[in-house]
């Protein structure tokens, strides 16, 4: 059995566990099994797994998924030939559901689709099964919506209104009663919720939640895709009254249960516009030689207690939103911005980890525990930087942000460039283990007080970043080996990334060796060390972005989860969320576990924990696309503006209705139709990742140069259009 499928294996929860036992069954559906033929077939060997199983085979008797032949013994039910799965929409109207335990997906035609949306669980019946070829279904029942709540325009008639939604994968929009419009007007960009599908309907029917505003208006956009994601943009009065309430004040009683460390230096390094301060870092010399070094983090379980409706609400967002123009936060200001941030001269309740380190980066000593700390300094990354730079030169006044000039004597000078030191040498240990570097560039945007893009920059990770990063992975790394290698095992919040899927760094290298680079693919000791190969190799060269993006899509998906499968990217075999509770939940749930097994506590319930890790991966998703959608949005607004212009660009994806094409200069992407493209009708070639014209022969590949101007720029949409004026040699030529 592979490494992949071995720990894959462990990480089995009671919904896959019934899929896995489904599908055995269904293989070899004339065979009876018992649990133990069950469990070796899963490649599962634990007793915990082994009950699991027991019992999911019970309950699939009483459900008569299967039937009980013999005491103890199982077998499926002859001619079942109905599955569960999700389906994902196409923008034809079609689409596929996949089915994990037939491990492939199952192709719907249109007709058959039945009032099913994209991303509803739904049951199935397949009807054609064909060796070689996907197989064909029939949506038989629709078993949860993804979803009810829609963003799209009202087109109001006299006496009734339809809600065209959207989405590309929504083929269908809602039809709202005169009654149930409220105050909405014509053109406006509305909340609906979907109610209910009569069968003779050939639309659902619904009512207006929310009136958003009119298309186009910067806020109207900004709190369409929050709403589209169905994310809240600010805290219900209940929750904000309850935060106003909480006593924030530094108590002497509870600075009695706490590790006191106010004494010892301690300091932030965060982005110069940041608001709330979750970590700091401590340090000094001791007398071996060796360095104390703590990682301070917001004790934000303090405040935000089980049962309470600001856990509960906490808890439903999971996590802050970080969109172009504002952070919708995980918790409310009171405590975000001041009672859990870190600010500097201020006495504050943390949660840390301290190491005794060595020069090399070892570990000799830790402790885990709550602590009182005070910070003495806010560092911005710029500054740090520039005293990484300097060795410890004044700071110029453009880069201070308290005006105040550090010099080489300094102690927390000597702790910036001592730590750095360490954090460089933890990280060439971490790449040598195996761990993927990508530092990939983030396209960040100028806004003037109208929250208008006027300008934009790329965020790069230099020293400053990497130190901060080094110090919040070993604290992430060493809680969870703390409590992952205790016995008996104990329940708790692990962050996992599985191995990256074959098909796709196959397809990599098909890609990357269009561009004259390579990748070693022969096991996985040198897939990642030729990945980080490529990622250096591209740096500054115009096919970076594409490159940096496909290299990170061929990844496996990061996920919360009580069973640990370890993290592949980072190399580590244990690997947790503790250091920013401010804005993540698991990181909230991981403290609370942690002191509860300080405490000596018994193992916490692990479906109860699972189930809330689900949630969390879940919303995180969520987040990132709403956050993706506001870059878009921003590059569309800043585009706007640009119309006369040329732009140098390079084409990022090719495909049968277009290519894509990122401009070099603020990375903004947008579209060339084929059908816009007047010098020759040109075909899709899959094969080379290109377009062809029919007459000419002419080429345009993934990776050439283009020049480009602004055909179309839709903020309502969210779609950019380019007119292709020619490849980079014709035009400069």
């Amino acid at each position: 059995m592979s490494k992949k499928n071995r720990k894959g294996s462990k990480s089995a929860n009671l919904e896959s566990i019934t899929q896995n036992i489904l599908g055995i069954m269904r293989k070899e559906s004339g065979k009876d099994f018992n649990y133990k033929q069950i469990a070796a077939k899963m490649g599962v060997d634990d007793p915990t797994n082994r009950n699991k199983i027991i019992r999911t085979l019970s309950q699939l008797a009483a459900k008569k998924k299967i039937e009980e032949v013999d005491r103890g013994r199982y077998r499926i039910k002859a001619g079942v030939d109905y599955y569960q799965g999700i389906l994902d929409m196409t923008a034809k109207g079609s689409g596929y559901v996949v089915v994990e335990e037939l491990d492939e997906d199952v192709f719907i035609p249109s007709g058959n689709i039945n009032k099913a949306l994209d991303g509803d669980q739904v049951e199935i019946y397949i009807y054609k099964r064909r060796r070689n070829k996907k197989s064909e279904g029939e949506i038989t029942k629709i078993l949860q919506r993804k979803k009810t709540r829609f963003v799209g325009v009202l087109q109001l008639q006299e006496n009734f209104g339809f809600v065209a939604i959207q989405d590309g994968k929504m083929y269908t929009d809602i039809f709202v009663q005169k009654n149930k419009i409220g105050e909405a007007k014509d053109g406006d960009k509305v909340v609906v919720e979907m109610e209910e599908w009569p069968e003779k309907a050939d639309s659902p029917f619904g009512h207006i939640v929310q009136v958003l505003g009119r298309p186009g208006e910067h806020q109207t956009e900004i709190h369409s895709i929050l709403a589209q994601y169905g994310l809240p943009h600010e805290f219900p009065e209940e929750v904000e009254a309850f935060a106003q309430k909480l006593d924030t004040s530094i108590q002497e009683e509870e600075i009695k249960n706490r590790r006191d460390m106010r004494e010892v230096l301690t300091f932030t390094i965060d982005p110069k516009d940041a608001k709330d301060f979750d970590d700091a870092l401590s340090f000094r010399e001791l007398e071996n030689g060796n360095f104390e070094i703590g990682i301070h983090i917001a004790d934000v379980s303090h405040y935000v207690k089980p049962g309470t409706i600001l856990d509960e609400e906490a808890f439903n967002r999971a996590t802050s939103v970080y969109l172009v123009d504002r952070v919708v936060p995980m918790l409310p200001e009171v405590l975000s911005n001041n009672a859990c941030s870190l600010r500097p001269n201020e006495e504050k309740y943390t949660f840390s980890a301290v190491f005794e380190m060595t020069s090399k980066g070892e570990v000799k000593e830790q402790w885990f525990g709550r602590t009182v700390t005070y910070s003495d300094a806010r560092f911005a990354y710029e500054e740090a930087q520039y005293i990484i730079e300097t060795t410890g030169g004044d700071i110029p006044e453009d880069l201070s942000l308290t005006g105040k000039a550090y010099r080489v004597e300094d102690p927390i000078v000597t702790a910036v460039l001592k730590m750095n030191q360490i954090a460089e040498v933890m990280r060439k240990k971490r790449m040598g283990e195996g761990a993927i570097s990508f530092d990939k560039v983030e396209v960040k945007f100028e806004l003037d007080e109208k929250n208008e893009p006027v300008g934009v920059f790329f965020k790069t990770s230099k020293e400053a970043n990497k130190l901060i990063e080094e110090f919040m992975l070993l604290a992430n790394k060493k809680v969870a080996e703390f409590i992952g290698k205790q016995k008996p095992k104990k329940t708790f919040v692990y962050r996992c990334h599985d191995e990256p899927d074959d098909d796709k760094l196959f397809a990599l290298k098909s890609l990357v060796s269009k561009f004259g680079h390579k990748l070693d693919l022969r096991d996985q000791k040198q897939i990642s060390k030729s990945l980080n190969s490529l990622l250096e190799n591209v740096q500054g060269k115009k096919e970076q972005n594409l490159i940096d993006t496909l290299a990170i899509r061929t990844m496996s998906k990061a996920y919360y989860s009580t069973e640990n499968i370890g993290h592949y990217g980072l190399a580590f075999s244990y690997y947790s969320h503790f250091t920013s509770p401010i804005r993540r939940y698991p990181d909230v749930m991981a403290h609370r576990l942690l002191q509860h097994y300080l405490d000596n506590g018994k193992s916490a319930a692990e479906e109860e924990y699972e189930a809330k890790c689900q949630h969390s991966s879940n919303m995180e998703s969520l987040a990132t696309s709403a956050e993706r959608d506001s870059i878009k949005f921003m590059q569309i607004k800043f585009m706007q503006d640009h119309n006369d212009e040329e732009f140098l660009g390079v084409i990022s994806g090719v495909t049968e209705w277009g290519i894509y094409v990122e401009i070099i200069a603020n990375k903004c992407e947008g579209m060339v139709r084929l059908r816009d493209i007047r010098e020759d009708h040109f075909d899709f070639d899959p094969e080379q990742y290109a377009i062809i014209g029919r007459k000419t022969g002419k080429v345009y590949q993934l990776g050439d140069e283009v020049y480009v101007s602004v055909k179309n720029a839709d903020l309502v949409k969210r779609h950019l259009d380019f007119n292709l004026i020619g490849s980079k040699d014709e035009v400069e030529n």
